[in-house]
Parts: C-alpha cells; structure tokens; sequence
C-alpha cells in the first residue's frame, strides 16, 4: 500500500521527490541490517553513536538497501535520537514497494 503525500508518518510516506521512513537505530550491533519493525524499520549499525559516525553508517546503509546513491539518502529528524526520519529521493512508486517490506503487518501507509 503507498501512502498519501502530506499524511503523518506513521511509518513510510511518499513524497514529492521520493519518500520518508521512519527508521529505529541501534548502534554498536554486531552486524548491519535494515529489517521490519513494528511502526519503523530496524537499522543495526556497527558504528558508535559518537560524532556521527552512526548516522553516516545508516546513510550508507539505507541507500544501500533502497538502491540509491547516497547523496539521494538525508536525516531529516532525529539526529541524535534513536528513532530517526529519513528522507530518500527517487521514484516515488518503486522506493515504496522497498519500503512496503520494512513495516510489519498493521502499517497503515
């Protein structure tokens, strides 16, 4: 299901130039991966939460996963939080069918 532009992030949300996810980090994680969450996506992430280096791994990370550059991949919210938004540029249609497999069952779109 693709959401409707300007509807409160619940969880992914198209936009103008692409979409938004709402992503949950864990830093420190043995390993890296973006997986389904309840309401946001997981990102595990081997950088420390210390001058940034955690948000630039979830940048990489996230445009690894959408298939984009990462120029196209930005924080949007959250940057010292662990729950984070995330803005990525591109075709609207086929990042949400990416992120439509991030959101466990209930997401409303």
């Amino acid at each position: 299901m693709v959401s409707q532009p300007g509807r409160a992030l619940t969880g992914w949300r198209t936009t103008a130039d692409g979409i938004e996810i709402a992503v949950r980090v864990t830093p420190r994680s043995s390993r890296e991966a973006l997986e389904p969450g309840p309401g946001h996506a997981i990102a595990r992430l081997n950088a420390p939460p210390v001058d940034g280096a955690a948000n630039a791994a979830l940048i990489a990370l996230v445009a690894g996963h959408f298939g984009v550059a990462r120029r196209a991949v930005r924080l949007i919210a959250g940057d010292r939080a662990r729950l984070k938004r995330v803005s990525i540029a591109g075709d609207a249609e086929a990042l949400a069918r990416i992120a439509a497999t991030l959101y466990q069952p209930g997401h409303d779109g």
